[in-house]
């Protein structure tokens, strides 16, 4: 059951690493298609550029988590509010394409803390 846990946190690592890291690097490149969208959702090109900024600090603790998991933990809960917030914006915004990724990203938030044994929560 562990190597199968650790098979699944590895699996969600990797993609919340893609979805954060090409989403943060397009809105820091100017990619006239993310720029677009984000103009739709309210978002000027600074609050664009500054989410995109973060967003890759993220990625970068994301990457610097494979070898120390504090690190790794600290970005997830880091991003985790903007995979919400992308939620929460394109429902607002009736743009029922693009939140699969949001919803993903949500989901995939909690599945690293969940499936990481050096995570724990207490209420």
């Amino acid at each position: 059951m562990e190597k199968i846990t650790s098979v699944v946190h590895w699996l969600c690592y990797s993609y919340y690493l893609y979805l954060f890291g090409y989403a943060g690097l397009f809105k820091v490149l100017q990619k006239p298609k993310m720029m677009t969208s984000m103009l739709s959702l309210g978002f000027d090109k600074t609050w664009t550029i500054w989410i995109g900024i973060a967003e890759t600090i993220g990625v970068v603790g994301l990457l610097a988590g494979v070898w120390n998991h504090q690190i790794k933990n600290a970005a997830v809960l880091f991003l985790f509010p903007f995979a919400v917030g992308a939620l929460i914006a394109h429902f607002a915004h009736s743009e029922y394409k693009h939140f699969y990724n949001a919803l993903i990203a949500c989901i995939l938030s909690l599945c690293l803390l969940l499936t990481e044994k050096h995570f724990k929560l207490f209420l």
